[in-house]
């Protein structure tokens, strides 16, 4: 089946996105060469943070200089990598360039891309244990992607928060699961979480077991991260600390031969995720009982306003009670997330729930029609939206509708910075086309002008009923 431009851009950036790694075990540059009408361009360029790079200036969009040509051009057409013996010499400093093709898949038939690999050489040293295996965990990865075999797709999408890089700790294991090295990173997490001893020589599975015998919440995947088999990410808790840990089967044409386990001591970022999660849940549990404060306030008025002989004081009480259950059903949204910003449309459909109550009150029966779509709004903005709505549909009912049967229709939407909202009812209209001067009206005004900064404009159409329309910045 031959390959679409969109599957080898995909394999590319996932590619991109998961080769730092790569680089960062091999001290050195990596830059990918993509082709691009007919010649072959830089797509994107690693720098690492274990050696001193040799490019100072991004090389982005360049064409390859001629003796690397010759080397890419090798590389893309034997299918296969090629570590010339000659150096290479990059702003005055000598350099090895190698080069790998890349293959989308182990039974592609030719490359979508070639890597080349910059070694600086300015700095003469003797390799030592640390460096001789980063360095062939990084040939073995790149002699993979030069199989069609990495990045691996099994690996997954887990969150990149707290991922293992290869200079927080490496451990390299045999085909069997046996540690072949552990950097001093590695061994130093290990010996904090109770590791008597060295790593190599012994079963990575066998030792983390030993090290917690006692933990039951334990990630299922975590016998094949332990032994090299799973391209997957987990976290183990030790008494003392958590390590995340990264597995990456190391595959020859398909056959695995070993395996590099990346380790993080991610004990102070677990912690903070925690105590975050418990202020969520906190502040989620407080807008719960907030809600039913308000609940219990306005039933307390409800009960007030049916004991009362007095007509004016149920009609006040029953507009208290009104705008308290209006706030409680932000806070019934806000009890049910953690985001700081809240869907405003399904609270305005909790807030259109209470007109057949106020209809009731009326003697009379309403049809309500929504348009549009609020969007997602701030806590403290959704809170004073949410009142001047109740207010203004209420109004509508009570005023415009004049107990008669009816429809009111509110509309939404957003225009460029603003969001743009219409009331209309097909009532009576404004009386002699003025505003009234009640208490509603003044407090849908003033949280609209100071608490939305925003305008409100009360019109009566032709064809009858009353229109408002709020413009609110976003």
């Amino acid at each position: 089946m031959e390959e679409t431009k969109l599957d080898v851009m995909v394999w590319v950036r996932a590619l991109v996105a998961d080769w730092q790694l790569i680089c960062d075990a091999s001290f050195s540059d990596l830059v990918l060469w993509v082709p691009e009408r007919g010649k072959l361009r830089v797509y994107a360029h690693a720098r690492p943070s274990t050696a001193a790079t040799l490019f100072y200036r991004d090389i982005t969009g360049s064409s390859p200089r001629s003796d690397w040509q010759k080397i890419i051009d090798q590389a893309w057409q034997q299918g296969s990598p090629v570590i010339p013996d000659s150096l290479s010499e990059q702003n005055g400093v000598n350099s090895r360039v190698s080069a790998y093709p890349v293959f989308s898949s182990s039974k592609s038939s030719e490359p979508i891309a070639v890597i080349t690999r910059h070694t600086n050489f300015s700095e003469s040293r003797i390799p030592n244990k640390l460096q001789l295996n980063f360095t062939a965990a990084a040939e073995q990865l790149l002699c993979m992607v030069s199989q069609g075999e990495f990045p691996i797709k099994e690996a997954g999408t887990a969150t990149k928060r707290g991922a293992p890089r290869v200079t927080d700790g490496l451990v390299r294991l045999d085909q069997s699961g046996r540690v072949l090295f552990a950097s001093p990173n590695a061994l130093s997490m290990f010996n904090r979480g109770g590791l008597d001893g060295e790593l190599e020589g012994r079963l990575f599975s066998e030792v983390v077991k030993k090290m917690s015998p006692g933990t039951t919440n334990m990630d299922e995947g975590l016998p094949l991260i332990l032994t090299g088999k799973g391209a997957w990410r987990s976290d183990i808790e030790f008494p003392e600390i958590t390590v995340a840990l990264r597995a990456i089967p190391i595959l020859d044409k398909g056959e695995r031969i070993g395996a590099s386990v990346l380790c993080r001591d991610v004990t102070e970022l677990r912690y903070r995720e925690r105590e975050l999660l418990t202020k969520d849940l906190t502040i989620r549990e407080i807008h719960h009982r907030v809600k039913n404060n308000l609940q219990t306030v306005a039933s307390l008025l409800r009960i007030q306003a049916r004991q009362s002989s007095s007509e004016e004081v149920k009609e006040s009480l029953s507009q208290a009670m009104r705008r308290v259950s209006a706030i409680a059903v932000v806070h019934d949204v806000l009890s049910e997330g953690i985001d700081q910003t809240i869907s405003f449309d399904q609270i305005f459909k909790r807030i259109l729930q209470l007109i057949p109550e106020i209809a009731t009150g009326y003697h009379t029966t309403v049809q309500t029609k929504f348009e549009g779509s609020f969007g997602e709004l701030t806590t403290e903005r959704s809170t004073t939206l949410a009142l001047v709505l109740t207010e203004l549909v209420a109004n509508a009912v009570e005023h415009g509708l004049a107990d008669q049967s009816g429809e009111i229709s509110v509309s939404a939407n957003r225009d460029g910075k603003n969001l743009v909202i219409e009331i209309i009812d097909d009532g009576v209209g404004l009386p002699e086309g003025k505003v009234g001067s009640g208490l509603g009206t003044q407090i849908v005004r003033t949280l609209v002008e100071s608490e939305l900064r925003g305008k409100i404009n009360w019109t009566s159409p032709i064809r009858g009923g009353t229109r408002v329309m709020i413009e609110m910045p976003l």
